[in-house]
C-alpha cells in the first residue's frame, strides 16, 4: 500500500506543473505581521495545489525572511515552488525528508539552520498529512452473490489488511511526523535561546468526525494535545515556545478535489469548498494576532454564507474534560 501511494504521488508530480497565481497570495499589509521577517519552515509544502504550498506562498510573498519548502516524494512540485518563490525575490530553499523516518528528519537539521543564516526556524507550520480513500470502518463487506466462502474469506482478509495499512500510513505521517518535528525544532529553539511559534494543521473532522476515514480523524484529534504536552515538558523554557492548532474545513486540494462537487461530503460544514488562497488568507489573519493570544489555543475556521458569497471567521474551541466520581466505588 505504501509503495502504491508513493507511485500515485510520483505520477501526479510528473503530470502536474506549477499553476498557482502568485497575486492571489499577496495579502494586505495588516496581514503581514505574523510572517514578516520570520524564518518559516512548512512541512508537507511541496505538493502542487496543496495547503502547504499555499502557506509557503503566503509566507514568502508577504515578508518572511526565509521559507523552507519541505516535501517527501513530491520533489518535482517542491522544486517548482522553490523556483517560483525565488523568482519573486523570496529566500526559499527545498527540504526533502520523510518525517516518519527519524534519521532522515534529523539529517535536515544542520542544513535548514545553515539556509536560515545560522539560526533555526522561528515559525514552524506542521502541515504534513495524508488522507484515506475511505472504507467501511467496523462494518462487514457486502456479500457477492454465489461467491464461495473461501473466496469471501480471502477478500475480507485482504480488504482488512489494505485498509489498515492505509490508516497506519496516515497515522504515522500526522502523529509521528508532528511529534518528531516538534521535538527537533523546539529543542533547537531552546538550545539557541530563540523564540519559536508552532502551528499544527488539523481538521474540523477531529472534533466532528466524518465517515470512512478513521485514521484521518484519529490522527487529527491526536495532534490537538501536542501544545499542552510540549508546554508541560519544556518546563521553565515553555516561554520560548508557543504552540496552537488550527482546524480547517474542506479546502480544494489534490486530496479533496474529487469531492468538490459533492455537497453531501462537505455541505455539513460549509456552502462550498474553499480555495487554497482563501484558506491561506484566513490563516494569515489568525497569525497576525499576538502570539500570547494564540498560545495553547485551538482555532476552527468557520465558513458561512452562500456558495457565491462566503464569509470566513475564526472560532476558539475548548476541549472540556470532566471527571465524575462513580457511586459504585
Amino acid at each position: 500500500m505504501h509503495d502504491r501511494a508513493q507511485k500515485r504521488a510520483l505520477d501526479r508530480c510528473e503530470k502536474m506543473g506549477f499553476s498557482a497565481q502568485l497575486d492571489n497570495f499577496r495579502f494586505p499589509p495588516e496581514l503581514h505581521t505574523g510572517v514578516s521577517g520570520k524564518r518559516v519552515l512548512i512541512t508537507g509544502s511541496g505538493k502542487e495545489g496543496g495547503l502547504g504550498q499555499a502557506f509557503a506562498l503566503a509566507a514568502g510573498l508577504n515578508g518572511a525572511s526565509a521559507v523552507g519548502v519541505h516535501f517527501h516524494t513530491s520533489y518535482v512540485d517542491g522544486f517548482d515552488l522553490v523556483k517560483a518563490l525565488r523568482g519573486a525575490g523570496v529566500n526559499a530553499f527545498p527540504v526533502q525528508a520523510d518525517v516518519t523516518n527519524l534519521g532522515d528528519l534529523w539529517a535536515t537539521r544542520s542544513y535548514v539552520i545553515e539556509q536560515m543564516g545560522g539560526l533555526p526556524p522561528n515559525l514552524l507550520i506542521c502541515n504534513s498529512g495524508l488522507t484515506e480513500r475511505g472504507y467501511s470502518f467496523g462494518r462487514a463487506l457486502r456479500e457477492i452473490p454465489d461467491e464461495p466462502l473461501a473466496m469471501r474469506r480471502a477478500r475480507v482478509r485482504q480488504h482488512f489488511i489494505d485498509n489498515l495499512r492505509e490508516s497506519r500510513l496516515v497515522l504515522d505521517t500526522k502523529i509521528d511526523g508532528f511529534l518528531a518535528s516538534t521535538h527537533l525544532w523546539a529543542g533547537e529553539a531552546v538550545y539557541h535561546h530563540e523564540r519559536l511559534q508552532l502551528v499544527y494543521v488539523s481538521s474540523r473532522q477531529a472534533i466532528d468526525p466524518g465517515v470512512s476515514v478513521p485514521g484521518y480523524v484519529i490522527s487529527n484529534w491526536g495532534v490537538l494535545q501536542l501544545p499542552r504536552v510540549l508546554a508541560v515538558n519544556l518546563g521553565q523554557n515553555a516561554g520560548l515556545v508557543s504552540a496552537s492548532c488550527i482546524l480547517l474545513p474542506f479546502v480544494r486540494t489534490g486530496m479533496t478535489d474529487e469531492y468538490a462537487n459533492n455537497p453531501r461530503v462537505f455541505g455539513r460544514w460549509q456552502p462550498r469548498m474553499l480555495e487554497t488562497n482563501e484558506a491561506a488568507e484566513s490563516f494569515m489573519r489568525l497569525l497576525s494576532r499576538p502570539q500570547g493570544e494564540l498560545d495553547q489555543g485551538i482555532f476552527a475556521l468557520m465558513v458561512e454564507g452562500t456558495a457565491d458569497n462566503v464569509s470566513m471567521t475564526w472560532r476558539k474551541v475548548s476541549l472540556d474534560i470532566h471527571e465524575e466520581k462513580l457511586d459504585w466505588n
